[in-house]
């Protein structure tokens, strides 16, 4: 393996070395002198250098040794670390984001060995540009940034949730290939009620309760007009925070911005839903969906799934009827007598003639529903006895357990299709792998927001769009419904095969910018004339190849037919 001689300097005057070198010192060229001495006399080739990276992976033996060999790897050799990735991805994204990725957050803490973004706490308010304008990289397109309040399905993390930036935007890179050093993690200390952590001495955050939700959107104020100051245009995606509605409203159509819990959550199961329709043949309008979790991930998927029921034909009234929630206190209605969450109220029932459902099981009884979609984060909730009732009443039931990571799924793929008797459509949140069920073998869905957030991310930066628009991030999950092929739909996938990643992220990003040039939200006008086959090409031009780091870079590209682009 390859490091950097150079890496425990920090900060903006961290010497830049090219660190993707030949195997031999005698082809150095005029770099040799500079080079000498800092490597070993015979570097390797590419292929050994992956070979030992993976030998060295393979002998580490818990997950959470394999995150941390990961992180030292890509701050060592971050070219390596993103070839590894891309030739090993169904074996490498999983020990980078989730499920392994709710550990190393759990334990971030402890693990820590470098800073890999930046910390901004409550009592910085009123120097948030000064802070930012530490970070060493002088051009930033894209930040992800979360509070830490709520991560995954583990609660108030405080400042261990920067395992959720730091993963977000390596799958940026590997899947849309965005420049990895144009990306910035971004941690938001605003306290936390977690009592383990505050009394823990190895917390890194602040020992502070949460500010309150004043504080922080006057907070968040200050940090959206630094961001646009410091990088003008830069892509925000705002991620894992408690309350996501009041962010997303204020600054959707203000900046370039979108919340991924709320929206690619929603575009991603969206284009599920459109495939799994496909399947059954059942008219949108006979649906019937309950979702067991009604916080903002599930309100926001039935949004997104509403939008395209009403694009089939119905109302918005007529789709919202197609939908039932359960919480925590049994289904959702409007006289069940407490205050209801705001994102809760658009999808309250008022047709129960006062009866009240306590449980899931009434509910399915109830309700006989064609759709069960779980995002509660309660493991197993989707039982034998609902699973066997789903496959009852549809022939081929439509079952989405979507809560991560997978030690917190409403179920498995093999319970689902071993109590359906083989006949589910499903799609889940965590990997699971194939299963073997009357000596046939079924291959699950896995609705990762890793289909949709890295194309919407590499279209607003491509695209330079003035925002991010609810009829883009709708396209995207329309786009997404349509990458997948023959081979994958003969399977009985609902999702293109994840090794197609860059493929699906290229036909993502090309549909959203076709979308921001109708909605005239579009600065890169010199595109607007492309035929699609040329914005493809155009797209993938610009996309970062750890093989040839400077691809892209150049100003100029030259179409087929001789067209040249800036």
């Amino acid at each position: 393996m390859v490091s950097n001689p150079f890496s425990w300097f920090s900060g903006p005057n961290k010497p830049q070395l090219d660190i993707t070198l030949p195997t031999d010192h005698n082809s150095y060229g005029q770099n040799k002198q500079i080079h000498k001495g800092l490597y070993p006399p015979h570097i390797g080739s590419y292929e050994l250098q992956a070979q030992r990276c993976l030998d060295q992976l393979a002998s580490k033996t818990t997950s959470i040794e394999k995150y941390v060999y990961l992180s030292n790897l890509r701050h060592n050799n971050v070219h390596l670390f993103y070839r590894l990735i891309l030739e090993n991805f169904t074996e490498i994204t999983p020990l980078i984001y989730t499920p392994v990725v709710g550990e190393a957050c759990l334990k971030w803490s402890e693990i820590y060995n470098h800073p890999e973004g930046i910390y901004i706490s409550y009592s910085d308010r009123g120097n948030l540009a000064q802070i930012l304008r530490n970070w060493p990289q002088p051009k930033v397109e894209i930040t992800v940034v979360t509070d830490g309040s709520r991560i995954l399905g583990l609660g108030d993390l405080g400042i261990n949730g920067m395992g959720i930036p730091v993963g977000k935007l390596a799958l940026y890179t590997g899947c849309a290939g965005i420049r990895p050093e144009r990306t910035l993690p971004l941690m938001l200390d605003l306290g936390t009620n977690n009592e383990k952590f505050l009394k823990d001495p190895f917390y890194m955050g602040s020992k502070r309760k949460r500010v309150t939700d004043k504080e922080q959107l006057e907070f968040l104020d200050e940090l959206m007009v630094a961001l646009n100051q410091i990088w003008p245009g830069i892509v925000v995606q705002y991620e894992d925070f408690k309350n996501p509605w009041d962010s997303l409203e204020k600054y959707q159509n203000k900046y370039t911005m979108f919340n991924d819990d709320v929206q690619g959550t929603g575009a991603v199961i969206t284009a599920g839903i459109i495939n799994a329709l496909k399947v059954t043949g059942v008219p949108v309008k006979d649906q019937r969906a309950v979702f067991m979790g009604a916080g903002s991930a599930g309100t926001g998927v039935a949004h997104q799934i509403v939008e395209h029921f009403v694009k089939e034909g119905l109302t918005e009234h007529e789709a919202r009827r197609c939908f039932w929630f359960v919480d925590t206190k049994g289904l959702i209605t409007k006289d069940r007598g407490d205050v209801l969450a705001p994102n809760k109220v658009p999808f309250a029932r008022d047709d129960n003639k006062g009866q009240q459902f306590k449980t899931l099981e009434d509910v399915v009884e109830y309700v006989k529903p064609t759709i069960l979609i779980g995002l509660c984060t309660i493991k197993g909730v989707f039982t034998e006895a609902i699973l066997n009732r789903m496959a009852e009443l549809n022939q081929r039931p439509i079952v989405f357990p979507l809560s991560n990571p997978s030690s917190q799924s409403e179920c498995t793929f093999e319970e689902a299709v071993r109590f359906t008797h083989g006949r589910v459509v499903f799609a889940s949140g965590s990997p699971f792998p194939p299963v073997v069920y009357e000596e046939k073998t079924y291959y699950p869905s896995q609705g990762n927001n890793m289909y949709v957030f890295p194309g919407i991310g590499l279209a607003a930066i491509l695209g330079k769009t003035t925002i991010i628009s609810s009829e883009m991030v709708y396209t995207s999950a329309v786009a997404l419904s349509t990458a997948i092929n023959q081979a994958e739909h003969d399977l009985g996938m609902l999702y293109p095969d994840i090794k197609r990643i860059r493929d699906v992220s290229v036909i993502v990003a090309r549909d959203i910018i076709r979308q921001a040039q109708h909605q005239r939200l579009d600065r890169e006008k010199s595109i607007r004339d492309l035929s699609d086959a040329e914005l493809d090409d155009w797209i993938r031009y610009r996309m970062y190849d750890p093989t040839n780091p400077e691809k892209g870079l150049e100003q100029t590209l030259t179409l087929p037919g001789g067209k040249s682009l800036l």
